[in-house]
């Protein structure tokens, strides 16, 4: 009966991607250092896009620091660690979050991708190629830093986006991660996200230090996503377990975000090739792993 019911929820998520004609885009949340608020980005991104009517998907791959169920105050049942043992199927581990957006929450799955053996592989990689045409987003939020995990799913994504800080810590380390990947993938497609921006002005400094850096030494111009204000409400909200674009949708940062989000869609309706897609995806990772 198990068998059989998971066989039953396969062919109905494979009928509705087909009614859907869904192009997913997978974009990676990176940053070159921990503490700049990138999980709390991730999730509100999400929900900023959802409330544009798109379906999303955050796949929190944060070793070890996993904790976008925090964020929202949700305890999810299963993990990832769960579909990589071969325990669950995708739609087993795939949770809702406000607002309906989906969530797989990371546990220590992510920590086993390279010890994997070919049929643990295989599976993962079956099952989560069933999101392809599920979602229009799948946004994966990668541990800080340059580990080889997150590496390699930063390569294999659609989109890169690199958040940081105006502190030069961050920005320092924010052009080793971008360097450390246009290396790899000289086409890489990467945008910066600068936080917790006192002006509006020092999040453009900032993203002009990085950016200037990159164009004299990688001869690349990386494009800015965005920039979010130092907002109080944001570390309220965080202390409540309430996305900051819920608990406080007129607040500065939510503005923003909003504002960020029309422009990103703007942008993406302009754009002549479709993204790649998650199988795609799927597939640049399991070149990149093997």
């Amino acid at each position: 009966m198990h068998d059989q019911a998971q066989r039953l929820r396969s062919m109905v998520a494979q009928a509705n991607r087909a009614a859907s004609g869904r192009e997913t885009r997978v974009i990676t949340i990176s940053s070159g250092k921990g503490g700049v608020g990138k999980s709390n980005f991730t999730l509100n991104y999400a929900l900023a896009l959802a409330e544009q009517g798109k379906k999303v998907v955050i796949l929190d791959a944060d070793v070890g620091f996993a904790n976008i169920d925090v964020l929202m105050g949700v305890k999810p049942k299963q993990t990832l660690a769960e579909l990589i043992r071969k325990e669950a199927t995708l739609w087993e581990i795939l949770e809702t979050g406000p607002m309906d957006i989906k969530f797989i929450a990371g546990g220590s799955g992510f920590q086993d991708l390279l010890d994997l053996q070919p049929e643990q592989f295989d599976y993962l990689v079956e099952q989560l190629g069933q999101l392809q045409g599920y979602a229009d987003y799948v946004l994966i939020d990668t541990g800080a830093g340059l580990n080889a995990q997150s590496l390699r799913l930063i390569l294999a994504a659609d989109e890169i986006f690199v958040v940081l800080t105006p502190e030069p810590t961050s920005i320092t380390d924010a052009y080793a991660l971008i360097k450390m990947v246009v290396n790899r993938d000289p086409s890489a497609h990467l945008k910066l996200l600068v936080n917790r921006a006192q002006t509006v002005g020092e999040g453009r400094e900032a993203a002009d230090k990085v950016s200037l850096v990159a164009e004299r030494f990688l001869n690349l111009k990386i494009p800015m996503l965005g920039i979010l204000p130092d907002d109080p409400n944001v570390t309220k909200s965080v202390k409540q377990q309430i996305p900051f674009y819920i608990a406080h949708p007129e607040t500065t940062a939510s503005r923003s975000l909003k504002q960020m989000i029309q422009t990103q869609l703007h942008g993406e309706a302009e754009q002549d090739a479709p993204p790649k897609g998650m199988k795609q995806f799927l597939h640049r990772m399991v070149r990149l792993f093997r």
